[in-house]
């Protein structure tokens, strides 16, 4: 068993890590920018260590000041959270090299579903279903021009080391095609230093499913369900529900069962992630995250499972504590993102919380590093916080969703938060019936 494990993350995320590591009689080091010397994890924590200046390239991207704080502290593992380091290969093995303990999959793993071409290969390999697409990466705009045609239009081309959007361009004709494919080589290479594009067939009013699954490292596996991620803005999620309103329970057993077969068949160890576009009743891989998701929350709600726990027991080399028989999906959660960002351009708002009160209740849940006098820095992510709400049934969680954000108090900077009572008012949420282009619409026409 761990005495001690570092958190090599901020926010939200470190502190949930320090939560469940503390129900587990876990001590827990907190690393920190000069910037983040007040953040709750760093008070919450047993230790902390200043690992660098504000920039995330010289602290919590810097894998040499992490390791120095796990050989000063006598930490034995690391937990990665989501975003940072949580899913670079390099890291990992430089982790192993020092005999610390990931908690997360393996270096191996981690490289293979990092590089998109790989993973859809893979994914394919193990009997997920894929989107039709390009076999490998398209070197040239007369290459790309054959591979749409044969797939037919309209084609998205993509990345192969990308992701957030970037280096990402829709053609919907053969016109729209060499600027389209010019511009995600150029956007890929100045985002990821690599212009390397492969090409797919583009979906037109598909949801985003995601499959949770969980592997022991040992040759098992399960899958927790799907979580519905549609409702994104410039492919950022920003509304996650479980179970997905257009699953069905048949559907939901054969995704997961191939998704949960598939990681046993990796080896998989630790949380992870599938996911698929999903239209006209088909699912369609798309990438596999090999982290903890920002929307783990809405899976805990329905599963009554600790993701992070889990995450931990099977570094140390413990067996999951469930198997696949015992998790029953149980009512329906929601989970909202509050960024502070001004509306209507989501401009981000860093400043000095004021006032801050939690929502409470049966069935609430808030994750946030928020406190009164706190100062949001302006060098990270806007994300403030994560709201979620579980109910026996849909109706009655967007019934909660709506009592818990008017009993939220965020003063002192603009928030999201006006988005989400709005949404709360459409009836196409209030019915389920959205598709991953919806709230960009919705947006154009209500706030645009």
């Amino acid at each position: 068993m761990f005495d001690k494990i570092l958190i090599a993350n901020r926010g939200e995320i470190a502190l949930r890590v320090i939560r469940a590591a503390r129900e587990m009689g876990i001590r827990t080091v907190a690393v920190h920018s000069t910037a983040d010397t007040d953040a709750m994890h760093v008070r919450m924590a047993d230790e902390s260590v200043c690992i660098g200046p504000p920039p995330s390239t010289d602290s919590y991207l810097s894998i040499p000041a992490i390791i120095a704080a796990c050989e000063i502290t006598g930490a034995q593992a690391i937990h990665p959270g989501y975003g940072f380091l949580s899913e670079n290969a390099k890291f990992v093995q430089i982790v192993e090299d020092h005999d610390l303990t990931f908690i997360g999959p393996s270096a191996e793993h981690i490289r293979m579903m990092g590089d998109k071409i790989t993973a859809k290969e893979t994914a394919k390999a193990l009997g997920i279903p894929v989107v039709p697409g390009s076999d490998g990466g398209v070197p040239d705009y007369e290459t790309a021009r054959t591979v749409a045609a044969e797939m037919g239009y309209p084609v998205i081309i993509k990345a192969t080391a990308g992701g957030g959007g970037r280096g990402m361009k829709v053609a919907k004709t053969e016109a729209e095609l060499k600027h389209a494919f010019s511009t995600a080589r150029s956007e890929s290479k100045a985002a990821f230093g690599n212009d390397e594009v492969y090409m797919e067939k583009y979906l037109q009013t598909p949801r985003h499913i995601e499959v949770q699954v969980f592997g022991d490292g040992k040759g098992g596996g399960v899958h927790l369900g799907e979580r519905d991620c549609s409702l994104q803005r410039r492919h950022q999620k920003v509304f996650e529900e479980a179970p997905g309103p257009s699953i069905s329970p048949e559907e939901r057993a054969e995704i997961g069962g191939i998704c949960a077969r598939a990681i046993a068949e990796m080896g998989y160890s630790g949380a992870g992630t599938i996911e698929f576009l999903y239209e006209n009743g088909e699912f369609y891989f798309i990438e596999m995250n090999t982290r903890l998701q920002v929307e783990h929350p809405v899976t805990e709600a329905i599963f009554g499972v600790d993701l992070v726990r889990e995450q931990i027991r099977v570094a140390e080399g413990l067996p999951l504590s469930f198997t696949q028989d015992d998790l029953e999906v149980q009512g329906h959660a929601i989970e909202i993102r509050i960024n502070a960002e001004k509306l209507p351009n989501f401009a981000p708002c860093p400043g000095k919380i004021t006032q801050y009160h939690v929502p409470g209740g049966l069935g609430v849940r808030m994750d946030s590093a928020l406190y009164d006098g706190y100062t949001i820095p302006p060098y990270y992510d806007s994300l403030i916080g994560k709201l979620i709400v579980h109910g026996r049934d849909r109706p009655e969680a967007l019934s909660r969703l709506g009592r818990a954000l008017g009993e939220l108090i965020v003063d002192g900077v603009e928030t999201t938060v006006p988005l989400f009572h709005a949404l709360l008012q459409d009836p196409d949420i209030i019915a389920g019936d959205y598709n991953i282009h919806w709230l960009e619409r919705w947006l154009e026409k209500n706030m645009g």
